[in-house]
């Protein structure tokens, strides 16, 4: 199977994350987890930015007032970008993982602004069953939603915020879930299997929602990104030139293209996989949703 796609930039990840399109600047913004880097690249002039943070970080969200809301090693900060490649961070909560080393991973806002992350174990091989998803408020609480999570990814909203979409990357699980949303109060409930990925080709990882309600997943070992029907049915799949693709989202002026952030395999060389860790952008055919933002105060 093969793809139209194109090369965003030559930035080259350990494992690339959390794409989010930034339409005011033309831009998109991804994280590379475990180097703690942010990257930008400005879509007209071909232009990258990027910045250095001092821990691992996990996933990322714009703030309506200024800023990002990132998910870090040891909790939720608030970090602020300056143009010439410095930037300031502030811890808004700690979190207390059970064992260590431990880190966020995947998330994103809900539809009313909240910020949800999931936490793992680092050694994604090991199987610990000890990672959580949290959901941060305005109020700077750091709620605990669910536990028994191995590597948690996929989380995604529906256009009405009304089902809320997680999936459990690892080898054993390889499952995508629906759950009915509260969305005055942000409590998840009525778990349900959405997508047995063991069913599929590649574990889920990333993802994101079109305009129609299709959820996009990242299917990670078989260089595919795959579109799943609000039924849970395989409706199409999208090729990438590497084998681990990590997270999708929606950009572009139109919000018709699809950037894909990848990761690098461990013992396999650059002429094995040479375009391991590259961001991709694809024409997949349908409009995606902006991006949630973080509804945080003009002071956070």
């Amino acid at each position: 199977m093969t793809t139209n796609y194109s090369l965003v930039s030559e930035a080259q990840c350990e494992t690339g994350e959390s794409p989010v399109w930034v339409a005011e600047e033309s831009a998109l913004y991804w994280l590379d987890i475990p180097v703690g880097k942010i990257y930008r690249w400005h879509a007209s002039s071909d232009v990258l930015s990027q910045w250095q943070l001092p821990e691992m970080v996990g996933s990322m969200a714009m703030c309506t007032h200024g800023g990002w809301i990132v998910a870090m090693e040891t909790g939720i900060y608030h970090v602020q970008l300056n143009p010439h490649g410095a930037c300031t961070h502030t811890k808004l909560a700690d979190v207390e993982h059970p064992i260590q080393p431990m880190r966020f991973n995947d998330g994103r806002c809900d539809r009313q602004g909240r910020f949800l992350s999931g936490t793992m174990f680092n050694d994604t091989k090991a199987g610990k069953n000890v990672g959580s998803l949290y959901q941060f408020g305005n109020g700077h609480q750091l709620t605990r939603l669910m536990d028994d999570l191995i590597v948690p990814n996929g989380l995604a909203f529906s256009p009405d915020g009304r089902t809320m979409y997680l999936a459990d990357t690892y080898t054993s699980r390889q499952t995508v879930w629906a759950f009915d949303y509260d969305v005055d109060t942000g409590t998840p409930h009525k778990q349900r299997v959405f997508v047995d990925m063991q069913q599929h080709l590649g574990r889920p990882d990333g993802a994101a929602i079109d305009a129609d309600g299709c959820y996009w997943v990242c299917a990670t070992d078989a260089g595919l990104v795959s579109r799943f029907t609000p039924e849970g049915k395989l409706d199409q799949s999208l090729a990438v030139p590497t084998a681990k693709p990590a997270m999708c989202a929606f950009g572009g002026d139109n919000l018709d293209t699809l950037f894909v952030t990848s990761l690098r395999r461990a013992g396999i060389s650059a002429e094995e996989d040479p375009y391991a860790g590259r961001v991709f952008a694809l024409q997949p055919g349908v409009k995606g949703l902006a991006e949630p933002m973080f509804k945080n105060t003009p002071t956070a």
